[in-house]
């Protein structure tokens, strides 16, 4: 199943998302974030997509995850944070 989301961050920037889930196991089968934030390094938004694929689809699961990949690769973020990450993620399955 395909979602999207759109989340202005509290004091922060604009941030999209593009989910692709299975709806049966309720996980991410593909992720596509965008916005106006700032990353560094530059890749770090694609290496997360990437390791969030087949991440279960659960608001604590998705901020721990996250958490730990910008921890463990140093990656920094202007207008953007973890919880601006899960919430937009987790917006997708509002529709």
């Amino acid at each position: 199943m395909k979602a999207k989301s759109v989340y202005k961050i509290p004091d922060g920037k604009l941030i999209k998302v593009d989910l692709d889930f299975d709806k049966k196991t309720n996980k991410i089968n593909n992720l596509y974030i965008t916005g106006d934030f700032f990353a560094y390094p530059e890749e770090s938004i694609e290496y997360i997509e990437k390791n969030l694929k087949n991440t279960y689809l659960d608001k604590d699961v998705l901020f721990k995850k996250i958490e730990s990949i910008i921890k463990d690769n140093s990656i920094e973020f202007i207008g953007l944070n973890c919880e601006g990450i899960t919430i937009a993620i987790m917006m997708c399955l509002d529709d």
